[in-house]
């Protein structure tokens, strides 16, 4: 039996507005929610980059993180000079990733690390967020 023939046109009315209301706000969180895991919590890309180990710190006014530098040799000269090189900044989470990283500073490092699509606070300055460290010879 349809209960809503029995009420008055008003509270129909009101009724399935609200309900509507309810269908768009549940809506719209959903796709905040769904963005904000987008933007700050998928993994874009993952890999491995090798090269020098230039500098390493722990920074920040509020949030203290762990940032790098590293010196990524494309091109080395006839005496095993680097040519061109590119920088590659990084964040690391992981205080004891982040102790060994300090002790290796001035070696050369292959890291693996994770591409988010944007950057938080409390997780560092960089997209790119390093997870392993191996030295290399």
């Amino acid at each position: 039996m349809d209960t809503s023939s029995n009420l008055p046109p008003q509270k129909t009315r009101r009724k399935k507005g609200r309900k509507i209301l309810s269908t768009i706000v549940f809506i719209f969180l959903a796709v905040l929610v769904g963005f904000i895991f987008w933007k700050y919590y998928f993994t874009y890309s993952d890999g491995e980059r090798f090269g020098l180990l230039q500098k390493f710190s722990r920074k920040g006014n509020i949030f203290k993180t762990y940032e790098g530098e590293m010196i990524l040799s494309s091109v080395r000269g006839n005496t095993n000079v680097t040519i061109a090189s590119e920088k590659f900044y990084f964040s690391v989470g992981d205080k004891i990733i982040a102790d060994q990283l300090m002790r290796l500073q001035g070696r050369n490092v292959t890291v693996h690390y994770k591409q988010k699509n944007g950057t938080l606070p409390w997780r560092g300055e960089s997209e790119y967020i390093v997870d392993s460290v191996r030295v290399e010879q």
